[in-house]
């Protein structure tokens, strides 16, 4: 049942993106501004989870919302699935989120994604892929939006302990902001390299706030550490 329900919900997907062709044709027309693109892009992004939800029974919930900082700051999270690319868009409205270049690749939706705007790096590119990353979170910033990263660089399993690359590491040194760690179970439900959706509760959960200036070290050890405290909660559940 999980599978064929994960088929249905593969062609609501793809029909749910295809009516936003229309509104890509308009958008181009009128010069793509940023504001009704955002706009655009977390309606696509809610419809997508009102797919999930009702034809999967995949919701989620989160914890901690207090802990966001008022402010623009960086968001650190730990990545699984595709699951939570679509849903911070809706958690964190006007979230820069720091992609790679194949997401906007996709047809439709990598329009709508590449001119939110997400902050598209090339990874095989290493020094021009940081000094972009660097740019644009601080045009981000700038315009009074949060940066989000997913510092592993791919999707992970679950049972698997974060390891950060060090981009983030240089992106909390030049930016100077606050940290939010956040730590996600949707691979439970949404595996890796699994085409299978399964019904349940993704949690999200949004933890203390570190603060801006550490050490290097003391900054990847904090953020590692709280978010795998978090996944030590959920692993259990896979053995």
């Amino acid at each position: 049942m999980p599978r064929l329900l994960s088929v249905l919900f593969n062609l609501y997907w793809a029909a749910w993106t295809a009516l936003f062709l229309a509104p890509l044709v308009v958008l181009a027309i009128a010069g793509a501004p940023e504001r009704p693109i955002r706009a655009a892009t977390r309606l696509w992004a809610r419809g997508i989870l009102f797919g999930l939800h009702r034809i999967v029974g995949l919701t989620y919930v989160e914890e901690g919302r207090e802990r966001i900082p008022a402010e623009p700051c960086l968001i650190v999270a730990n990545h699984q699935s595709a699951w939570e690319t679509l849903a911070f868009l809706i958690m964190i409205p006007d979230v820069a989120i720091v992609a790679k270049r194949e997401l906007v690749a996709i047809p439709v939706v990598g329009w709508f994604l590449r001119r939110s705007p997400m902050i598209i790096i090339d990874r095989t590119n290493g020094s021009q892929a940081l000094r972009t990353m660097i740019d644009q979170s601080r045009a981000a910033i700038a315009q009074g939006r949060s940066v989000l990263m997913f510092p592993e660089g791919t999707r992970g399993e679950i049972g698997t302990p974060v390891q950060f690359k060090r981009g983030v590491e240089l992106l909390y040194g030049k930016l100077g902001l606050k940290v939010l760690p956040v730590a996600v179970n949707s691979g439970l439900f949404w595996p890796t390299g699994g085409s299978a959706k399964r019904p349940g509760t993704v949690v999200v959960r949004y933890l203390d706030a570190l603060a801006p200036g550490l050490a290097a070290g003391d900054f990847m050890r904090g953020t590692q550490e709280a978010i795998d405290r978090e996944l030590d909660r959920w692993r259990p559940a896979t053995l």
